[in-house]
């Protein structure tokens, strides 16, 4: 029998993305709205009703009015919104946080997949806070950048239609300056600091892929750690994971002239983990795809947790346990 799956919100970029992934699977079904019926809510909430996983690619106040419509008790929802990322009775979506949250995840009828800016920066964070060597008043910065498709259909338009020739588009653009990026809650929850990192996002000339940068102070770390001594904790923290790869210290065989670019990952659901440095100072940088780990590849990851399936089942990139 196949698994009933109903993407709320499938117009958008991550619901093109993760309807692609799912019409490539033979165990599961889309359940989709009658064109004819698209804007009538009760067909709407009779989706919602019917399906076993809902995935829901849509913005957080309709996130929030979708789930108030499911009656089912039997439904279960993954939202990629920001919606739900620190709300109370929702299991977040990273299965690599720690060792307790991927049986939280394969139980769990609420999940909220975390934002791409956000996966970058746990996978960085959140083993330095589990063993003490960051704490919770670390004065953490961040920097990020990522392909223009994280910004959805209007940016995408811009760069690819509308404004493909503007020169103002040929560079790196920093953006949310007032330094209320949506993803710094979840930031901040997920890794229980005190105060949510001085975090600046950019968006690049590029479609697809990111790099998101932690710097660190050795003398102010609780553990007296070199960079080398921070690339094997996260060696041994991920260790077996499918999708985290930690690259040897100081590793650039990959670089391009000694540039290092931010689509390695693209078109999987890996994130790679990289540290640089030397004997005061240290960088981890996170590469991901901003739409596979990012995105709809980590809602399918989950996905696949909830129906009792190897974690890895059409998803690029996992490495062999």
């Amino acid at each position: 029998m196949k698994h009933r799956i109903f993407v709320d919100g499938r117009h958008g970029t991550t619901g093109l993305e993760l309807g692609a992934r799912l019409a490539a699977r033979d165990d599961v079904e889309q359940i989709v709205i009658d064109p004819e019926k698209h804007r009538d809510p009760a067909a709407r909430k009779a989706c919602l009703n019917e399906a076993e996983i809902v995935f829901l690619c849509l913005p957080d106040a309709a996130a929030r009015e979708a789930v108030a419509l499911i009656e089912n008790p039997a439904v279960r929802v993954i939202d990629a919104s920001t919606a739900h990322r620190t709300a109370s009775g929702w299991i977040y979506g990273f299965p690599e946080l720690d060792k307790a949250q991927r049986g939280k995840i394969r139980t769990a009828s609420r999940v909220a997949v975390p934002g791409c800016h956000a996966t970058g920066f746990n996978a960085a964070v959140h083993p330095l806070r589990a063993e003490g060597v960051l704490t919770a008043d670390y004065p953490l910065t961040a920097q990020s950048i990522s392909g223009y498709s994280g910004a959805g259909k209007a940016m995408i338009a811009q760069y690819e239609d509308t404004r493909k020739d503007d020169p103002a588009l040929k560079s790196p653009r920093l953006y949310a300056l007032g330094l209320h990026h949506k993803h710094l809650p979840e930031m901040q929850a997920i890794n229980a600091l005190e105060k949510p990192p001085l975090f600046t996002p950019m968006v690049g000339p590029y479609r697809q892929g990111m790099l998101v940068l932690l710097p660190l102070r050795r003398e102010l770390l609780a553990k007296d750690l070199d960079a080398a001594a921070v690339r094997e904790l996260y060696a041994a923290y991920y260790q077996g994971e499918p999708f985290i790869r930690v690259i040897p210290f100081d590793d650039q065989s990959g670089f391009d002239g000694g540039y290092f670019g931010a689509d390695g990952a693209n078109g999987t659901n890996r994130l790679d983990l990289f540290v640089f440095g030397h004997d005061e100072e240290i960088l981890v940088v996170s590469r991901l795809d901003n739409l596979g780990k990012g995105a709809s590849g980590a809602a399918v990851q989950c996905m696949n947790l909830m129906l009792g399936i190897d974690e890895r089942t059409a998803l690029v990139g996992a490495a062999h346990f």
